[in-house]
């Protein structure tokens, strides 16, 4: 026999590196039997896969490597992947499945050992010397398996090296977890579409998604703990800022008041860090290994956060620095082990498999769609029926959002339009006042240039399944602890059950608290809006609800400002009463509710 061709296709486990979730089959799960057989038969040059973090998309690729191997179809591999140590768990994995991947094959150096059946390469590297890699790929038969391929697009220099290098391969595996971007670079070998709206979207041969997976038992359940908090600091000019975390602010003043929440010596990132591993203490009464990761925006900050966990812990934690050498090691040994915590700065962000991490802490001011998926992924891997995985964040809305929007599937969307809904006038307005917003660069006094003067942390609420959890009110601690304290082990309809019982007991507590006081009544607004702000203040909350009914349903704007007119009567949000945009509001809090419940 060939020794480039594997004995067996099949002898991963389905979530290459730890064993099966829950209840799959014994060699491969459902989807992946379904995507392997979509291939198959399709029998396509270019294939992209879109599967959530966490569902298997190693054994998935390397399955359809040994089948091609078998059939003859190929003969050699070649794995691009976005960092160093992403290639050598590749070839560890390939090495269960009987196929040797070499990787520390460089571009340079032209050949590798007749041992070895692939190489494993980095985008960088396949961006110094594209011609090198061409070469190869057209020697041999090769299969490209291009490992979250939307990192073909991160440089220029990276795609044009990417589609020179192999252009001429004879099979094209595309992987991602998260296939948009925040920008319009298009990903190389990745089909566009034209909808009906006129932007191009990149479409997916074949999909499982986090909702999926989830229902599964292929991923854990995440709940985010949210915490807000006073926030002081002073700028280049020496005027004191404070500001509340999570209240309404310009773009640059919650940059700002995020960077101070993140301060190392502030109150707030050491209480948060203690209500944390409060939480992993929790969950490893039921998962004894369990352990946590703090992702840090900096080398200096995630020493800081190691210095302060070991204070906490009596335990030093492992501190993973993305230019270290022995980064790789260290993240091996931690998952081997049964230590606490984990400190890294970007290591740890993507692709890198830690099955036993539970309890995570998002203390970066990195807040894309992108890196925040990348971020969650790698909580969210389930060894056994029952885990369950908690994140803590900032209150911050950008931050939340995309927290409650964990089962929406997104595409890479090219060229995207203004949306002008349901005949909003103003729309189209507001779209090129939101982007222009967003394109505004930091002024130079207040980014980079600041002293942070203090910070306290409070519990804020809990964010699960798309619903908020957590009154606000004055018994914000009692509630904190309430949520620190849930069991480790729960299915995701008992922990909607769990949070739906103790939001409810909240409001109670917090009802009968107001009537012992005597207060009827919350007390009223400080100031009382003009008419033009209040109207204003409702339609931009009633959008809000609806792109948030958006990602919920997948029901287009426009159709669901329609039900809600056909259901209340009225005109078109732009014309309507500040009453009328009250109902509309209520009653898509209402929906909410019911599907919650």
């Amino acid at each position: 026999m060939d020794s480039h061709v594997p004995a067996s296709p099949a002898v991963l486990p389905p979530a290459y590196p730890d064993r099966a979730a829950w209840g799959t089959a014994s060699k491969l799960r459902a989807w992946q039997a379904e995507a392997l057989q979509l291939y198959l038969d399709s029998n396509p040059r270019d294939f992209l896969a879109v599967a959530t973090p966490g569902a298997g998309k190693t054994t998935f690729a390397l399955t359809v490597a040994a089948e091609l191997l078998q059939r003859r179809q190929i003969e050699r591999i070649t794995v691009v992947t976005p960092t160093e140590h992403l290639k050598v768990q590749w070839a560890e994995a390939a090495d269960r499945a009987g196929i040797a991947i070499d990787p520390a094959f460089a571009g340079r150096r032209g050949k590798t050992n007749k041992d070895f059946t692939g190489v494993a390469v980095t985008y960088a590297g396949v961006a110094v010397n594209p011609l090198a890699f061409r070469v190869r790929t057209e020697r041999f038969k090769t299969l490209v398996i291009l490992d979250e391929v939307h990192h073909g697009g991160d440089a220029l220099s990276w795609g044009e090296g990417v589609r020179e290098a192999f252009e001429p391969a004879a099979r094209r595996l595309c992987l991602t977890g998260t296939p948009f971007r925040s920008d319009d670079n298009p990903i190389p070998f990745v089909t566009y579409e034209e909808a009906h709206d006129g932007v191009a979207r990149s479409k997916a041969d074949y999909t499982y998604g986090y909702g999926h997976a989830l229902r599964d038992h292929v991923v854990r359940p995440v709940i985010f703990m949210s915490y807000s908090g006073e926030m002081r600091w002073r700028t280049k000019a020496g005027d004191e800022v404070a500001a509340r975390l999570g209240e309404p602010l310009t773009k640059d003043l919650t940059a700002q008041a995020l960077r101070t929440a993140l301060d190392p010596a502030g109150e707030w990132m050491g209480a948060v860090l203690a209500a944390a591993d409060k939480r992993l203490t929790e969950v490893r009464r039921h998962m004894p290994d369990a352990g946590g990761l703090v992702i840090s925006g900096d080398q200096n900050t995630a020493r800081a956060y190691a210095k302060t966990l070991r204070e906490l812990t009596g335990q030093a934690p492992t501190v993973v620095l993305s230019d270290e050498k022995a980064a790789s090691k260290k993240i091996q040994k931690f998952s081997d082990d049964e230590s606490r915590w984990m400190v890294a700065v970007r290591m740890v962000s993507e692709g890198v498999d830690v099955p036993r991490l539970a309890v995570g802490v998002y203390a970066t001011p990195t807040s894309t769609p992108l890196f925040f998926a990348q971020a969650v992924g790698r909580f969210v891997r389930a060894r056994k029926r029952g885990e369950t995985a908690s994140v803590f964040v900032p209150s911050v809305t950008r931050l939340l959002g995309f927290a409650a929007e964990m089962e929406v599937e997104r595409d890479h969307v090219l060229g995207r339009k203004n949306s002008n809904e349901d005949g909003d006038i103003f729309a189209l307005e507001d779209d090129l006042l939101k982007q222009a917003n967003q394109a505004e660069g930091a002024s130079d006094e207040l980014e980079g240039n600041f002293e942070a003067l203090g910070s306290d942390a409070s519990f804020d609420r809990v964010v699960f399944d798309g619903g908020d959890y957590g009154t606000g009110g004055d018994n914000a601690s009692d509630e904190e602890l309430d949520f620190l304290g849930l069991p480790g082990l729960l299915e995701p309809d008992q922990v909607r059950e769990l949070l739906h019982k103790r939001q409810q007991k909240s409001l109670a507590a917090q009802k009968k608290s107001q009537r012992s006081s005597g207060a009827a009544e919350p007390a009223p607004a400080p100031a009382e809006l003009a008419t033009h702000d209040q109207i204003a203040l409702l339609r931009r909350e009633l959008n809000g609800l609806v792109a948030a009914w958006n990602h919920r349903t997948g029901q287009p704007h426009g159709v669901i400002h329609n039900d809600l007119r056909r259901k209340l009567g009225g005109p078109a949000a732009a014309h309507a009463s500040s009453l009328q945009l009250t109902e509309r509001i209520d009653l898509l809090r209402h929906w909410a509710t019911q599907r919650r419940a």
